[in-house]
């Protein structure tokens, strides 16, 4: 009998969501838990686990469209299935999974694809070609047991990036064998290869003619996804949060020495502790002694919530959008602590793989503007939040030092705070508190 399933609600009362790509296709056969499509919600790139097992029937959504929740998405041909999602056992309602729904796959291992076309030649066929065709110097030798004929396991945006580099990702995944790809696996075959890294690819673009090719004057992109959720929220904090930006430029030569010290100790080796990781510390401890900014304004309560723990986001750019995941309770890490949960979180946000779960909350966040080579800006408040710093670039520049002129490295930041529930003095006190331990660390030790 027919079974059809509908989008489940993905977290944080999302409303809708886009299919990016089916992975599946009508007269396929699919097991418990089989990846049958990737859809991008307003925040993240979710993976829809099979709640059935039997063969595709129909698909109700095309790839780019999008879908409110509760809409139907696919239906199944499967023995004995009512219109509802299979009924989970105890024991494995005790581990719901990511969308809340779906049982425990029966067998472990790759889902079963289907295999592509290309032209009307097996996809077998046209990967062997290509494979064939590739230099052999900076191919490994064959797996065991090759897979052939598959989709290369890869999110929507690494194969973004593999596309403007010009790297088959079908050359990749045999190098890197039955797992993801992710976008350092592309920039390391990229770079043996030839083929032009990521920042070249970038500046390529922007050279490139802004005329396309057959004399269209215009492009016209739907505002969906990623980029819609922060038109919204964007325009929801600049319209009910009445923003003030302080600005304060900082001698963080201390903090460049501090920082060569620890890259320089072997102990550290596996921690990345750059500029940012110090200034998160900075912001976590001068967050202690101006509460005020570390807080919500609740209008529906008529109340002031003070937080007493740190989720500071972390503004991150991505091929999707900007986001802003989280560092939970950053106020209780150390530097390598907060090192590490940095790199994690970047490189997550990066392959597409943050989570709904991880860009919620939040208490304060922090955006990084000098890898632009910016030194100041105003950032918006991310709704819910009273304050957000934004760091501009470290410049070597003449300063005063000691009664002398010297060359000192300098850096400008920014805060901007909600001036419902932070005045200017205790704005200005943040910022000046963060400063201090940028001008000189050892200060951390009296917080």
């Amino acid at each position: 009998m027919i079974a059809e399933f509908r989008l489940p609600d993905l977290g944080e009362g999302l409303t809708e969501a886009e299919v990016v790509q089916w992975l599946v296709q009508p007269g396929d056969s699919v097991t418990l838990n089989q990846t049958l499509a990737e859809v991008e919600t307003a925040k993240a790139v979710v993976e829809l686990p099979s709640p059935y097992e039997g063969t595709v029937s129909s698909l109700h959504a095309d790839a780019g469209e999008t879908i409110a929740v509760g809409a139907p998405l696919i239906a199944f041909e499967v023995e004995g299935a009512a219109d509802a999602a299979p009924e989970a056992p105890a024991e494995e309602k005790a581990q719901p999974n990511l969308v809340g729904y779906g049982a425990a796959p029966a067998a472990s291992g790759r889902p079963a694809r289907r295999t592509r076309r290309s032209g009307g030649v097996p996809a077998a066929s046209a990967d062997a070609a290509v494979i064939e065709a590739a230099p052999h110097d900076v191919l490994p030798e064959a797996p065991a047991e090759p897979v052939v004929g598959e989709r290369p396991r890869s999110t929507p945006p690494v194969r973004a990036h593999a596309k403007r580099l010009g790297v088959d990702l079908t050359l990749v995944a045999a190098e890197v064998g039955d797992r993801v790809i992710t976008r350092a696996d592309v920039d390391a075959y990229a770079e043996r290869v030839g083929a032009a890294p990521a920042a070249s690819a970038q500046v390529a673009v922007a050279s490139a003619p802004t005329v396309p090719a057959d004399g269209t004057r215009e492009t016209r992109i739907p505002i969906r996804g990623v980029r819609k959720h922060t038109a919204a929220a964007m325009v929801q904090s600049a319209f009910t949060a009445p923003h003030v930006t302080c600005f304060h430029t900082v001698d963080v030569t201390a903090t460049m020495e501090l920082i060569a010290e620890l890259k320089a100790d072997r102990s550290l080796s596996e921690h990345r502790i750059g500029p940012l990781v110090l200034i998160a510390k900075a912001v976590c401890l001068a967050l202690q002694r101006n509460p005020s900014l570390n807080a919500h304004w609740d209008e529906e309560a008529g109340e002031i919530v003070q937080y007493h723990y740190v989720d500071l986001g972390i503004a991150a750019a991505t091929e999707r959008g900007l986001i802003v995941p989280n560092i939970r309770d950053a106020d209780r890490l150390g530097l390598t602590g907060i090192a590490d949960a940095l790199q994690a979180l970047t490189a997550t946000a990066r392959s597409g793989k943050t989570s709904p779960a991880e860009l919620a909350g939040g208490t304060f966040s922090i955006t990084n503007i000098g890898v632009f080579g910016i030194d100041a800006g105003t950032p918006i408040l991310p709704p819910g939040q009273s304050g957000i710093l934004a760091v501009g670039a470290v410049r070597r520049q003449p300063w005063e030092h000691e009664g002398e002129i010297a060359l000192r490295q300098v850096m400008t930041l920014s805060v901007s705070f909600d001036h419902r529930l932070v005045d200017g003095a205790e704005g200005a006190k943040f910022l000046k508190d963060v400063a201090d331990i940028l001008e000189q660390p050892g200060r951390a030790m009296l917080y």
